[in-house]
């Protein structure tokens, strides 16, 4: 709206689209460094299993409009990574309505040589893991378990 009217009033709102601009390539450059740090770990890229934790537009709220999560599923997709999600927040039916993607419910940590903290919801944030060689990327920084291996 603010571009809109700024325009109207014949002004370039040139801070506010480069800051757009941005944000809308933000899915892109996570998912490269994601496969970035997976080349430096030695995991193959092609076919290998993620996780993503989360979906939902923010932390411990079930509101899924507007998740830039998704974005970064078909950025990975595209890498030829298959990806699971979980969100115990997000409504399993709208998730599949909206973004035609299936949520799981269950899952074990052994199963993944990617986990991706992409929503800080709480009860992922006190997740215990072992330490591990996985990769492991916290986009909130919000995991405390971790030993700097990020």
């Amino acid at each position: 709206y603010l571009t809109h009217k700024a325009q109207e009033c014949g002004y370039t709102p040139e801070v506010i689209l480069a800051g757009r601009k941005i944000n809308d390539n933000m899915s892109s450059y996570v998912a490269s460094q994601i496969v970035k740090t997976m080349i430096k770990k030695n995991c193959d890229v092609d076919g290998a299993n993620l996780l993503i934790l989360g979906i939902t537009f923010k932390e411990n709220c079930p509101d899924i409009r507007n998740s830039k999560v998704v974005d970064l599923i078909n950025e990975l997709q595209e890498y030829g990574c298959k990806v699971d999600v979980a969100d115990y927040f997000a409504d399993k039916e709208e998730v599949k309505k909206t973004y035609n993607l299936e949520l799981i419910e269950n899952f074990n940590f052994d199963d993944y040589s990617v986990i991706v903290l992409a929503v800080a919801h709480d009860k992922y944030i006190k997740i215990k893991m072992k330490n591990t060689d996985k990769v492991v990327y916290d986009l909130k920084s919000a995991l405390k378990f971790y030993d700097g291996r990020l």
